[in-house]
């Protein structure tokens, strides 16, 4: 069974991930972490979710079957979790979010001893123990072998102390209005917290959460909210997150979305400025616009680039030992304070970066102009392989040689297929994005 997505395990809650599989993924996980095992040790985390309930009782219940203590701390973000596994010397890390995805949906995210995504051998081992009867039945253990559950409600300082470590300690947000949009989601404890405590006026839009409202109409994916409260309340910046708070959107003073290759942009050429970019390079995906790349290296920075995922991005900032990049969509990783996206600190970093340029939002966070692109996701009926298509493959080339960027993938979580264009020009993106669509609907059957 292919448990696996681009961002850990993730389906309808009770359909795919009902609560039996998500304590046979437990345990699984268990018999793959004991062999490792130091402290015998597991943090488990959420979002606010309903199905978080079901779903970590089944977790806490396959992991105290293979014999492991588990450390529940209730509704945290996503990057807390990775930093509180290791603050804490736990064997492994949990977090229970879908992320963006609706109420409907759930997840399982797995971290490390020292707070790093599982790499895809690692998932594919687990997935082997998942699927194999006789290893799952004789993990089981009993009597005093049987581990134990211990719910702690006071962590949330530790974090909120590693994001105040990240911010210079020579600023302040004293005089600062900030509209926060938590999304009801996992950050809507401490994101008002920490941006309060470094001085803001703080305004927090939906954090009321109720199991249900998670994401809806609100945070990262949804902003119109957010951009009529930084203009109702004459805010000088205006913060989204996502479900699990591992995102940012940012609105300037004007109420006008930050787009997320201006974030990258502004924010490594702060961190070149201040000496604290490493390697003279920054990650960001395939999905990245070229004016990003062509703006960093009139700086003398390169511009590297991977697949689609935080994960992905983190990877290749270890290889070329760099400690910055991130995706468009809004997972931005400083490596120096943080091994996944983190919305929160990366709202310090921009508001460190908006107070040393004396700049409003506006001019600070876009540096340069970007090239035209369009993104698209389209339903589909099954997926094909790629490059076995045909007719597609013979559209892109003829894109290629007009001059446009493109990118066709599937999406790891759901049905659909994503697509962006890209080119010097607005009509010829529109043109193209037309006749990709078309084919794209004609060999699968959208």
């Amino acid at each position: 069974m292919k448990l696996f997505g681009t961002d850990g395990v993730r389906g309808e809650a009770g359909s795919f991930l009902s609560a039996n599989v998500a304590m046979r993924i437990a345990m699984a996980a268990g018999i793959y972490f004991k062999k490792h095992s130091k402290t015998k040790r597991i943090l488990v985390g959420k979002d606010t979710r309903r199905s978080g309930y079901m779903i970590e009782n089944a977790i806490v219940s396959g992991l105290t079957a293979v014999g492991y203590d588990v450390v529940q701390i209730g509704p945290m973000p996503t990057p807390a979790i990775a930093f509180l596994t290791e603050n804490m010397r736990c064997d492994a890390g949990i977090m229970i979010s879908a992320s963006h995805n609706s109420f409907e949906d759930n997840g399982i995210k797995f971290f490390d001893a020292e707070g790093n995504k599982f790499s895809h051998s690692v998932e594919e081992h687990i997935e082997q123990i998942y699927a194999d009867d006789k290893q799952i039945s004789q993990a089981q253990l009993t009597n005093k072998l049987i581990g134990q559950a211990n719910r702690i409600d006071d962590v949330i300082g530790r974090y909120i102390v590693q994001l105040k470590n990240s911010f210079p300690k020579q600023l302040s947000l004293q005089g600062l209005r900030i509209v926060l949009d938590t999304a009801n989601g996992a950050g809507y404890k401490v994101g008002p917290t920490v941006l309060e405590e470094l001085g803001a006026e703080v305004i927090v839009l939906h954090n009321e959460p109720d199991g249900f409202n998670i994401n809806e109409s609100c945070g990262a994916i949804h902003t119109k909210d957010l951009q009529d409260s930084v203009r109702k309340y004459r805010a000088d910046i205006g913060f989204a997150l996502d479900g699990d708070a591992d995102r940012l959107v940012v609105v300037d003073e004007r109420a006008m979305i930050v787009d997320g290759d201006h974030l990258l942009g502004a924010l490594a050429t702060h961190l070149q400025s201040s000496k604290t970019l490493k390697g003279d390079g920054v990650v960001a995906t395939i999905m990245s616009n070229q004016a990003l790349e062509d703006y960093l290296q009139k700086s003398g920075i390169t511009l590297h680039r991977c697949g689609v995922g935080d994960k992905l991005v983190l990877e290749m900032m270890r290889q070329h030992g760099l400690n910055f990049g991130g995706e468009q969509s809004g997972h931005v990783i400083l490596a120096d304070y943080a091994k996944t996206g983190d919305g929160l600190m990366s709202a310090l970093q921009v508001l460190s970066l908006v107070l040393s340029s004396s700049s409003k939002a506006s001019k600070a966070l876009r540096p340069f102009k970007l090239y035209p692109q369009k993104l698209c996701n389209l339903k589909i009926a099954q997926k094909m392989p790629l490059d076995q298509i045909d007719e597609l493959n013979v559209c892109l080339s003829e894109l290629e040689s007009s001059g446009v960027r493109h990118l066709v993938r599937y999406s790891g979580t759901e049905n659909k297929i994503r697509l962006l264009i890209e080119a010097k020009h607005e009509q010829l993106v529109d043109e193209s994005m037309s006749q990709l669509k078309e084919v794209v609907r004609k060999v699968l059957s959208v």
